[in-house]
């Protein structure tokens, strides 16, 4: 007879969808009267310590087996297991004994007067001073009295419980990678415009990725949030099977909860990235000054009114952006960090490609004229969960020669996609791009620029490409592939009518340099109609007199009635 399941097993999911789903109904049970903030740096502040106690057991496993294959006792084994050099020479994190994950698990089932909330406060505390890189990084809030002692103490065992995967502690750990994504996005929706301040959706952070193909040298994201720009980019070089230690990534956020939450972001997913020593502002101060970047990705707060502006600031350099608009001076921003042969990729609202107010025409004008606007894509509407604000996104090149950008040379030109009709929608009020949507934007581009044609990186953890149960087969449904640039690849770039089209400066401004890739890509072809005119005539001809005769019947049976009243 087969034993029946306990009860904690019936908690344990048998797909990664499944894990997360869980996960996500097991944490939401902590809100009670915690604000959104708090509780976030509750779960978020708990993956992070699995994560930590996941790779440095991983790390203690391998060392031992190394040391007996050696030859070493096994009390010389036991002791060079504490030796926190071993730890950080690998790039592990050093996690004293009451930090470890399996010790909290066993205390919060002790009763002696100590909550599992004053463990875990204090299991971080150690961390940060064990690991000065992570100080000043780590949320404090377990022991709060809003934070539910017993319902902490259940979502750590059944975090303990879970088998994340049979591949061993790496795989585990690129789960609870995915998990913690999936966990920003799922807050980002609940937190709705605040959500938006430390999450970009997934497919449009994944279209600026392959856009751009960052590959080596430096990364930069000056508003950072949680860090997904540069997952993104490690995700694009591990599915290529390229090394992401030739990535240098360096980033700033102004939020102190959002520097905190993308420190942890980046620590899962291994990758080493200067965001400066705190939170700050970049207008106010930079903290990479002097420090070009190959590769900018941003996703800046749009049409911020109060920002701190000095008219005599050096990257101005193409005009003083407007008092009261930000927008013009995160692009000069961007612009002044990139190298010579530096490439950007940058999301703003859409007023951004017309705005004439406050000089933001005559700046745009000078970004146009200096050859630095390489590609101009028109996003759909409810992209961002957070804002109904239509967006689009600005690729810089300071060098559109022909060269290791691509082999063919678009100086003086500007590529214009309109992208608006791409997407899905995945919630009732969410659109996203399928893989197909980002590959025919990006190979477009690809083509355009005579780059290299790559199969789309891994799918993104949080890519809700899946329409949700009421859509799926609707209207709202993914649309068939699409195949208009993969079509054009052995004949390189081709314009296609209402979705791309390669426009010399010169149109750009007899058009007063309005940047809206509508203006340019002109409309869609039409299907021709395969019947000829005169039967179609008399189809319709035909199609007519019965409605009319219809109407009649309808007539005559609605006047018999009233005369019976």
């Amino acid at each position: 007879m087969m034993a029946p399941r306990k009860k904690q097993d019936a908690l344990v999911p048998s797909t990664e969808k499944e894990l997360k789903d869980t996960l996500w109904k097991a944490a939401d049970k902590l809100r009670g009267s915690m604000d959104a903030s708090q509780y976030k740096d509750v779960v978020l502040g708990l993956v992070f310590l699995k994560y930590v106690s996941d790779a440095f057991t991983e790390r203690a496993e391998t060392l031992a087996t190394e040391l007996a294959e050696q030859g070493f006792d096994a009390e010389a084994v036991a002791e060079m297991k504490e030796d926190r050099d071993e730890y950080t020479g690998s790039n592990v994190f050093w996690v004293p004994e009451d930090a470890r994950w399996p010790y909290l698990v066993q205390m919060a089932k002790v009763s002696d007067g100590t909550t599992i909330g004053q463990r875990l406060n204090e299991a971080m505390d150690l961390l940060m001073t064990d690991n000065p890189s992570l100080a000043g990084t780590l949320p404090r809030v377990f022991n709060q009295p809003q934070v539910d002692q017993k319902r902490l103490a259940e979502l750590l065992d059944l975090l303990n419980q879970v088998q994340f995967s049979g591949q061993g502690a790496a795989r585990a750990r690129d789960l609870l990678g995915e998990v913690y994504e999936y966990f920003l996005a799922k807050f980002a929706a609940s937190e709705g415009r605040r959500g938006g301040e430390f999450y970009t959706p997934a497919s449009v952070v994944r279209t600026i990725v392959e856009v751009l193909q960052p590959r080596e040298g430096r990364i930069y994201d000056p508003c950072c949030g949680s860090g997904g720009m540069f997952v993104q980019a490690e995700k694009f070089l591990a599915a290529h099977d390229e090394d992401p230690t030739k990535l240098s990534v360096y980033g700033q956020e102004l939020n102190e909860r959002t520097w905190r939450m993308a420190k942890m972001n980046l620590a899962i997913h291994g990758l080493n990235a200067n965001l400066g020593p705190r939170w700050g502002d970049t207008f106010s101060l930079d903290l990479h000054p002097g420090t070009q970047m190959d590769y900018v990705m941003a996703n800046p707060p749009f049409n911020i009114k109060d920002w701190n502006r000095v008219e005599s600031d050096s990257r101005w350099a193409y005009g003083v952006p407007p008092a009261k608009n930000a927008n013009y001076g995160w692009l000069q921003h961007i612009i002044a960090k990139l190298k010579p042969t530096g490439s950007a990729g940058v999301v703003l609202a859409n007023g951004s490609m017309t705005s004439n107010s406050g000089g933001e025409g005559e700046i745009r004008a000078q970004l146009v004229e200096n050859d630095l606007v390489s590609c101009m894509i028109a996003l759909p509407e409810k992209l961002f969960r957070s804002t109904g604000i239509p967006v689009c996104i600005w690729f810089f090149t300071k060098d559109k020669s022909a060269g290791a950008g691509g082999s063919v040379d678009r100086r003086g030109e500007v590529l214009f996609i309109d992208a608006r009709n791409l997407g899905h929608m995945v919630t009732r009020a969410e659109k996203a791009f399928s893989d197909a949507d980002i590959k025919k934007i990006a190979d477009t581009y690809h083509l355009w620029r005579g780059m290299e044609i790559l199969d789309l990186g891994t799918k993104d953890a949080t890519d809700t490409a899946v329409p949700s149960p009421e859509l799926a087969g609707g209207t709202d449904a993914p649309a068939e592939p699409h195949t208009e640039a993969a079509e054009s690849v052995e004949d390189g770039y081709q314009d296609i009518p209402g979705f791309c089209r390669s426009v010399p400066l010169a149109e750009v401004k007899d058009a007063g340099y309005a940047l809206t890739p509508g203006r340019y890509v002109g409309m869609a072809e039409a299907e021709a109609d395969a019947e000829p005119l005169d039967e179609k005539i008399a189809r319709l001809t035909k199609q007519l007199e019965e409605q009319f005769a219809e109407s009649d019947r309808l007539q005559a049976i609605v006047r018999e009635q009233l005369g019976r009243l």
